[in-house]
């Protein structure tokens, strides 16, 4: 047998499998097949077989010139296509959208600086699959500006597809810190990091009810936290067209005074908390009679000085105990720091009223119980006492929140109010992402004020991507994943997961017996999928190459799947 080549004019040759035979004293040859489709390196093995050459294992027929891994931008990949995110950023493609998607995509498999982020998508199959293997950090800066001028028609494409009328609207502000110091926007301010000293930026997110975000808004550091809801309100209306809503927002962003702007407003409604401080007018003034919670722990009630409004009362006998408990630890605390500055007074190691007083106070400083201590301060004596009154004043109020709303009792029923005023902790959740080492938002390294706001709306638009993801992978995480089964647990009650969410918590094991993952190991995991570029063994360096990937895994694949199954 061998292999003959058929020329064929103006057409690639014919390349048959033939054999030679006697017939009498005649030769004959007859064609046994047709290789024409085999590629040339098939039709060559074919040959060296022909030849008596030993025949090799496949895998000795090639060889893996590079390996990058693959699974998990394969899986951001998908939801974006899902999530239809590509007409989101621009109708038509452009460099600057190809840039942008790998930039969000980048942010959420491995958040970096804007030039580390240009070398570690060459370790993966992101560069190439998104088209940007060419680009540099200046072109991620231009793709940034790029982006923030398409902020507001974005912002507004997700209203649309999140956002309905009278439906309700989570908001609340954050902040991160900058490193350096110019950048207009670093204010000092409320810092929420823990970093004092630091210039901060602060950010307000708007989400759906169920914490997916819609659009974010950037401040100067130092902006109080209820200046910055109307203008969202404003927004809401005019920019995203949404006449009539129900926003909800905690006590220090909702104050009375922002209130008393939002009755100007036809169609808003709003769902806060009261202060403290409030609560016990109310206890003072008799609206709200502790009693009443013996049998009970959620009161609906009317105060003259609410007109128009509800008022729910909640009282969570777990939260009590809780602070009852932190109180008691503080006042101990405070106690015997307070003692030992007694002590040095009385051995008169220790004396004068201003020496006295600035060790007191930080002592008062630390723990923030000032207001339950009575000090007397001389040039060579100190004491101090609880102020027991004081303290049973404020336990009384243990574990009571009281809503405050001006939604109706038609449209909302008390215990509705009081989960919706806790979907809040959905806004918490996003913040906690965003911060942390799922997208790192902060430091802040950028100096141009729009390109802080820029970064902070990518950051966004990944957590967008990333809250998809997660509920869509619910079954493989830690999540709980009977969502339906919260609205029917007692509002007032702290949080409880499902036992299927305990269960897998205290095992770290899945129903099918595999891991159980948080959506960064989830992630890791997927990385393990890798595309590998491969040719023949010592070919010619400009010899074809093609690329395998590498067989997901049954739990690989599940995620897969599971991505092709969100909703918007």
């Amino acid at each position: 047998m061998h292999v003959h080549i058929v020329p064929n004019r103006g057409s690639p040759p014919t390349v048959l499998l033939r054999e030679s035979y006697r017939e009498g004293n005649k030769v004959g040859k007859r064609t046994l097949a047709n290789l024409s489709g085999l590629s040339a390196a098939q039709i060559e093995a074919i040959r060296a077989a022909l030849r008596g050459e030993p025949l090799q294992p496949a895998a000795q027929r090639f060889e893996a010139t590079a390996s990058r891994a693959h699974g998990h931008v394969q899986a951001v990949a998908l939801t974006l296509r899902r999530l239809g995110f590509a007409a989101l950023i621009a109708s038509k493609p452009c460099d600057g959208r190809d840039l942008v998607l790998a930039l969000v995509a980048s942010r959420i498999l491995a958040p970096h600086t804007k030039l580390a982020t240009t070398r570690w998508w060459h370790t993966t199959t992101l560069a190439q699959d998104f088209g940007v293997t060419d680009a540099d950090e200046d072109d991620l800066y231009a793709a940034m500006d790029w982006l923030l001028d398409r902020q507001d028609a974005i912002q507004k494409k997700l209203a649309a597809r999140h956002l309905s009328p009278g439906g309700m609207v989570l908001y609340d502000l954050s902040s991160s810190y900058f490193e350096g110091s110019c950048c207009p926007l670093g204010k000092l301010g409320y810092n929420r990091d823990g970093k004092r000293g630091l210039l901060q930026v602060n950010y307000g997110l708007l989400t759906d009810a169920r914490g997916c975000p819609v659009a974010v808004s950037v401040h100067e550091g130092n902006v109080a936290d209820s200046k910055t809801l109307m203008p969202e309100i404003k927004r809401l209306r005019e920019d995203f067209g949404i006449e009539q809503l129900v926003i909800v927002g905690d006590r220090g962003m909702i104050s009375s005074k922002a209130i008393e702007e939002i009755r100007e407003t036809e169609g808003i409604a709003w769902i806060t908390a009261l202060r403290s401080v409030s609560i016990r007018v109310l206890v003072e003034q008799g609206h709200l009679q502790l009693g009443l919670f013996d049998d009970r722990n959620l009161i609906e009630l009317v105060s003259p000085d609410y007109p128009g409004e509800r008022l729910v009362a909640c009282r969570n006998p777990q939260l009590a105990r809780l602070r009852a408990h932190k109180r008691e630890a503080l006042l101990c605390a405070t106690e015997s720091n307070l003692a030992k500055i007694k002590t040095q007074v009385d051995a008169i190691r220790l004396k004068g009223r201003d020496k006295i007083g600035v060790r007191v106070g930080k002592v008062i400083d630390q723990y923030k119980m000032a207001k339950h201590f009575e000090l007397t301060i001389d040039q060579n004596a100190f004491s101090f006492a609880r102020k027991h009154e004081h303290i049973a004043a404020e336990a009384a109020l243990d574990g009571i929140y009281i809503i405050r709303t001006s939604v109706s009792a038609a449209q909302m029923d008390a215990p509705q109010c009081v989960r919706s005023y806790k979907s809040l902790a959905n806004v918490e959740r996003a913040f906690r992402s965003l911060k942390t080492i799922d997208l790192k938002v902060r430091p802040i390294h950028h100096r141009t004020a729009d390109r802080v706001r820029a970064h902070i709306f990518l950051c966004m638009l990944a957590y967008y991507v990333e809250w998809h993801m997660r509920e869509a992978w619910r079954e493989l995480m830690f999540a709980d994943e009977d969502q339906e089964a919260k609205q029917q647990r007692d509002p007032v009650a702290p949080a409880v997961r499902s036992a299927a969410a305990q269960r897998k918590a205290h095992t770290r094991i899945l129903a099918d017996g595999n891991p159980a993952h948080s959506f960064r190991t989830l992630i890791e995991d997927l990385a393990t999928i890798v595309r590998n570029t491969c040719r023949t063994p010592n070919a010619a360096p400009d010899t074809q190459t093609f690329e395998v990937i590498t067989t997901p895994n049954t739990k690989q694949q599940r995620a897969l799947d599971l991505i092709e199954h969100i909703q918007l």
